[in-house]
């Protein structure tokens, strides 16, 4: 069947939209139409560290639709189901049977390979593959291939469009304060770099009823919007972070999440947490950062990796889902929406910061 994609064509290119084929699903597949895909960092992290000798990509992996059809072994999801997609996972390997599907032993393959793991590709032009399958649905397309286990059936009131990044960005911020740092009401919380994913995590800091909520960000923007959701906000280039965080959390904060990957930044968060505080960090950026090692031992900091908000898919969208609709995780402050054919205006307006989460709609 043939369709539209948005083609990456390496990592100093625009997206182009582009005719290309897709299979029919397979006896463990599922055909979803797109109705909308969030834009993540996790998306243009990739695109910038794939050569373009390596051909087309299609990436996109906070997909939402409508399931159009499904493989013979497919039991629990029928055509016309709403669904969000979200990453893959093996379920058979030590990570996933003892709960842990996001460090799942398989996922890099199931993930990030740019094919099924049999090696085909989903995806064609003229008859040549083209890297997709990523997170198990390339959903900057019309229509994606699927699987069970990252496909989540929500009820067709919810609007696609705001819940289709619960698949990563918005799962990763309120997953790691939810399922990891799980902060008490009398806890204190301070996210350092508040976009889409610091903002999901600071709206379920306060779902979970924590009361001095702390946002460190340079953007203006996203400052008020912090403010809006009842934090204290912090300006970065305006004043010092660590002495504004211990002041507003009485001392230091007792959990902290850093969304930006920068050396620095992750420097402030782990120092301005107080004795016994955990940070988590779950930014693509620096692979190293030096840390005060002494304050860490002798104050009993922890910090934390975190990948898709250590989530069971399955069962933690449909928490966030309901979190939504009754009012209490608004992320569609969150959401500006974009047509499919602007997909380099949303990118540009995400890196200036105009906006804090693009989702692409057909």
């Amino acid at each position: 069947m043939q369709m539209t994609a948005a083609l990456s064509h390496g990592p100093h290119s625009l997206f182009t939209l582009d005719t290309v084929e897709i299979d029919e699903p397979r006896a463990d597949e599922i055909l979803v139409r797109i109705v909308a895909t969030g834009l993540c960092h996790t998306d243009l992290f990739t695109k910038t560290v794939l050569p373009e000798k390596l051909g087309p990509c299609v990436f996109g992996h906070e997909g939402a639709g409508v399931v159009q059809a499904v493989g013979s072994s497919i039991d629990n999801i029928a055509a016309g189901d709403h669904v969000l997609l979200s990453y893959r996972s093996c379920g058979v390997c030590r990570q996933c049977l003892s709960g842990h599907r996001a460090y799942c032993e398989s996922s890099y393959g199931l993930n990030s390979s740019g094919a099924r793991t049999d090696g085909s590709t989903p995806v064609r032009r003229n008859g040549t593959p083209i890297r997709s399958a990523f997170f198990g649905q390339s959903s900057f397309a019309e229509y994606v291939i699927a699987s069970a286990d990252n496909t989540v059936v929500v009820d067709p009131a919810v609007d696609l469009t705001v819940a289709a990044p619960l698949g990563c960005g918005f799962q990763t911020g309120a997953g790691a304060v939810l399922n990891l740092l799980r902060p008490e009401p009398d806890s204190t919380f301070a996210v350092f770099g508040a976009g889409s994913v610091g903002l999901a995590a600071l709206l379920a800091a306060r779902a979970a009823g924590v009361s001095t909520l702390v946002a460190v960000d340079p953007v203006a923007q996203r400052r008020e919007l912090a403010e809006e959701f009842g934090a204290v906000t912090v300006d970065p280039s305006n004043e010092d972070a660590l002495d504004a965080v211990r002041a507003a959390t009485d001392g230091g904060s007792t959990h902290s999440l850093d969304t930006t990957g920068i050396g620095s930044v992750i420097n402030q968060a782990v120092t301005s947490l107080r004795a016994r505080g955990t940070l988590a960090v779950v930014g693509l950026g620096a692979s190293t950062v030096e840390v005060n090692m002494a304050d860490i031992m002798l104050s009993g900091k922890t910090i934390r990796g975190c990948i898709e908000g250590e989530s069971e898919v399955s069962t933690f969208i449909p928490e966030l889902v309901e979190l939504f609709t009754g009012g209490r995780f608004p992320i569609d402050r969150l959401v500006t929406r974009y047509a499919f054919a602007d997909i380099n205006k949303a990118v540009e307006d995400q890196a200036s910061g105009r906006v804090i989460k693009p989702v692409l709609v057909w």
